[in-house]
């Protein structure tokens, strides 16, 4: 991966900036290839500005001994081109000329990464006037993924052993969101304390807590003196400026003084002591790594980032969570759980050693008791997990012991997986909710029953769309005709699958059907099943009863590089009534050939 590493800290220093050389030596350990423009000073507290009416102009740097002071700015480039680009910018304008001006040899950059900042940036104060945030913002804006790094330390002493687990664990948190990103996020923030055994410790999912700055100016008057920015930004983060209250003067006439920017720390630190557990800001003072995921306009994005998240599996310490804070990883639950009936039939071989290993695995030993069928108890309150295939679960049973009883399957599943109750299930849905997705994108859908070819007329009485298409069609160019699609509600990988464009055509099909039938039921059954392994077009003869029927969409949705027919399938796991959680990586199978 080519990584931008942009700061507003500056190139390596002890006194200002003591992260970065740190952070890309690790990077480049970790095989990427890493480019590197910084601002040639302090630009703390800038946001994503940039200078107007100012003329850029780059300097080249080759850092010496990690965490020594000593390294090396000329004025033109050297000829290996490993250099680091300083400039006299901003950390936004670090962004824009490190994308477009430099680097171009080494590829497309994929990740724009800034910082690592010099301090936290938790919380909507420090946030709002970061230039560690403004630089991703401007890569962000440039439409290049954007992560906004920031080391939360508590002491001035830069311990290299602490600083280097902050930048392992940085890296692991990089490569983390960048294989996961979420499409609604423009940047993710990210605020690493430096703290002992931070590898270890857990990462959050987190908001910005909104915060504001107390009564009073964040500006001190002082003398009219011109301090070195380098070590007013020292002296800021000492916490050495002697910080003034506004309010507690009278006014009085202006007098001629100057400012200097002093923020009020303790404004900023009361709000996250005030504020619920959760925030970013709460999340960092207990010692833990915060990830906010935002839009590129200070908004959170609509992302459903919640809870923990685990990069590797690790002991983390442990921490009263607040319950609107869920845990990402599947941790083994706590010692004290509550003992169950765990009732595992599923009845195929392959699926029972895996779930049995899986229950094993995720929960002590002692807290469930694997029952059989035979010894379930039929009007027991014990809490029991119940595990079989759908037709095997005792419905009947289980909704009786419904507090008690947690199963893998809903009744209503037939509802949704044959095609002539799915249909079913979606009109009385859209019939009582007209305004919804649903019946805004649902075609319209006939359903009838059929046994034998010759009863289709009457199987067809109260199909009064198909009718009305019928009607339509007469007399009409076949280039003119509309068309409906046919399927059998209980076959599946497209078997009988017909297209019919008038009554005639729709008894045909069923005619061919007929003639295809085994005599008896059992006689040529294991043949016809064979014949749609290989590929053939039937279906058995217990599918022959349910049919849908729908008008034929033309032209589908076609991908302009791939003008095949497509579908997507996709997981979801159903909990309680009703909540749907929707697996993102999806399947999409196309068609063999093109659509004409």
């Amino acid at each position: 991966m080519h990584i931008l590493v942009v700061n507003d800290d500056g190139p390596p220093s002890n006194q200002s900036s003591p992260y970065v050389h740190s952070l890309v030596n690790t990077l480049t350990e970790a095989g990427h290839v890493v480019s590197v423009i910084l601002p040639r000073e302090q630009r703390s507290w800038i946001g994503k500005a940039h200078i107007i009416g100012q003329t850029v102009k780059p300097t080249y740097f080759q850092p010496g001994t990690l965490h020594e002071d000593n390294g090396v700015t000329s004025k033109r480039p050297s000829p290996a081109g490993n250099d680091w680009v300083l400039v006299d910018g901003t950390p936004a304008s670090c962004v824009q000329i490190g994308l477009y001006y430099f680097f171009q040899e080494r590829g497309p950059v994929d990740l724009v990464l800034s910082g690592p900042n010099y301090g936290r940036n938790t919380t909507a104060c420090f946030a709002l006037s970061s230039g560690t945030l403004g630089g991703a913002l401007e890569a962000a804006v440039c439409k290049r993924k954007a992560i906004a790094l920031s080391y939360a330390f508590l002491s001035r002493e830069h311990d290299p052993k602490i600083i280097a687990g902050a930048s392992r664990l940085s890296v692991k948190i990089v490569e983390h969101l960048v294989k996961n990103w979420d499409a609604n996020t423009d940047v993710y923030t990210v605020n690493v304390p430096l703290v002992e055994d931070v590898e270890n410790k857990k990462i959050f999912w987190t908001e910005m807590l909104q915060n504001y700055w107390g009564p009073g100016s964040c500006f001190e008057a002082v003398e009219d003196t011109e301090g070195d920015a380098n070590e007013e930004e020292q002296r800021i983060r000492e916490g050495e400026v002697q910080q003034t209250n506004g309010d507690a003067k009278a006014p009085v006439p202006h007098q001629h003084r100057n400012f200097k920017w002093a923020p009020r720390f303790t404004d900023v630190y009361k709000s996250v002591e005030d504020a619920p557990p959760g925030n970013d800001g709460w999340v960092v003072k207990e010692g833990f790594t915060s990830v906010t995921p935002l839009k590129a306009n200070f908004m959170h994005s609509t992302g459903k980032q919640q809870g923990e998240i685990t990069l590797t599996p690790s002991e983390s310490d442990p921490v009263s969570l607040p319950k609107s804070m869920q845990v990402l990883s599947l941790a083994a639950p706590a010692a004290d759980i509550k003992h169950f009936n765990a009732l595992i039939d599923y009845g195929d071989t392959y699926v029972q050693p895996l779930i049995l290993a899986a229950l094993s695995k995720r929960l002590p030993k002692d807290s469930y008791t694997l029952i059989s069928p035979d010894s379930a108890p039929t009007n027991s309150t014990s809490p029991t997990l119940h595990i079989q295939q759908y037709e095997e679960l005792p419905f009947e049973t289980l909704l009786d012991q419904s507090s008690s009883t947690l199963t893998n399957a809903y009744i209503i599943r037939k509802a949704l997986i044959r095609k002539h109750y799915l249909s079913a299930t979606a009109h009385a849905w859209s019939t009582k909710n007209p305004a919804s997705a649903l019946a805004r994108n649902i075609t319209p859908t006939v359903n009838f029953e059929v046994d034998y070819a010759e009863f289709l007329d009457d199987a067809l009485l109260e199909c009064f769309e198909l009718h009305e298409m019928f009607a339509r069609n007469e007399g009409k160019e076949e280039s003119e005709k509309e068309w409906w699609i046919l399927k059998p509600g209980m076959s599946d990988r497209g078997q009988g699958i017909r297209l019919f464009d008038s009554e005639e055509t729709l008894q045909a099909i069923f005619d061919e059907w007929e003639a295809e039938r085994p005599d008896s039921d059992d006689e040529d059954e294991d043949d016809v099943e064979a014949n749609m392994h290989d590929g053939g077009d039937y279906i058995m003869t217990s599918q022959l009863r349910h049919f849908v029927a729908q008008p034929y969409i033309h032209p589908p949705l076609l991908l302009a590089s791939n003008p095949h027919k497509f579908h997507i399938r996709t997981y979801v796991l159903a909990v309680g009534a009703l909540t749907v959680y929707v697996y993102r990586p999806m399947l999409a199978l196309f068609a063999g050939t093109p659509y004409t």
